[in-house]
């Protein structure tokens, strides 16, 4: 089970938002470049990284700080938030990220996300609220129910679905197991559990349900977990 830990950018700064309100976020960091390293340094292999700027506003915003991350370490980085077009894509692609995470674009577009995991590595953000898709940081939520737009892309290139029960995002009120595990089933494909891990039994709970991956944000930050044990234990 691959263990990914967390940076949401807001204004250069590594930050936490309850249930992805931004008037919520909470300072963690003001250097996301240390944080990135003591990462690194307690045995983790990836990064998720999200431009909460960029989520918002549509086009990347933190994009300078994410170049100093990915020249200053050797992790395999996801970056998502306001990755809209080939062009971005490309950016991030040179900039040394590993892979891209598409979520509004991919749900206004599934054509078009399905093009680009043809051509580089795309991972599909879906974040969901009442088990239904929002877009636009979370800020909107349609009709779509999150397995559905899930089997869109089975059989697809897609490397990954990441996939978040927002109303359980920065609550540590446990991984929603039930909605990861439908999304993966649906989709045939390598699925991230994100938002609301509390504990280390929330790591055991998901390796006993075969889930793939998790993304560990607060439950960290707030130590609630021994990251580089969970490193260790669970991978």
């Amino acid at each position: 089970m691959q263990i990914i830990p967390a940076i949401d950018l807001k204004e250069g700064c590594a930050v936490r938002l309850r249930q992805g309100l931004m008037e919520s976020a909470k300072i963690y960091a003001k250097n996301p470049e240390e944080l990135a390293r003591h990462f690194e340094s307690l045995g983790a292999k990836f990064l998720h990284i999200v431009d909460l700027d960029g989520a918002f506003a549509g086009i990347p915003k933190n994009r300078a700080v994410i170049e100093t991350i990915c020249k200053d370490s050797k992790l395999k980085i996801e970056v998502g938030g306001g990755i809209r077009d080939e062009e971005t894509i490309k950016a991030y692609l040179d900039l040394g990220v590993s892979r891209v995470i598409l979520g509004s674009i991919a749900l206004k577009n599934p054509e078009f996300a399905l093009q680009m995991a043809e051509k580089y590595a795309v991972v599909i953000g879906i974040d969901a609220k009442n088990g239904k898709v929002a877009t636009e940081g979370w800020a909107e939520s349609g009709g779509t129910l999150a397995w559905d737009f899930a089997e869109r892309f089975r059989g697809s290139k897609v490397e990954a679905i990441i996939c978040t029960d927002i109303a359980r995002d920065g609550m540590l009120s446990g991984i929603n197991i039930e909605f990861t595990k439908k999304i993966q089933d649906k989709s045939g494909i390598f699925t991230i559990a994100s938002g609301g891990l509390s504990c280390e039994a929330d790591f055991a709970a998901l390796k006993e349900a075969k889930i793939n991956g998790v993304i560990v944000g607060k439950a960290f930050y707030e130590g609630k977990i021994d990251l580089q044990k969970a490193f260790r234990t669970f991978k």
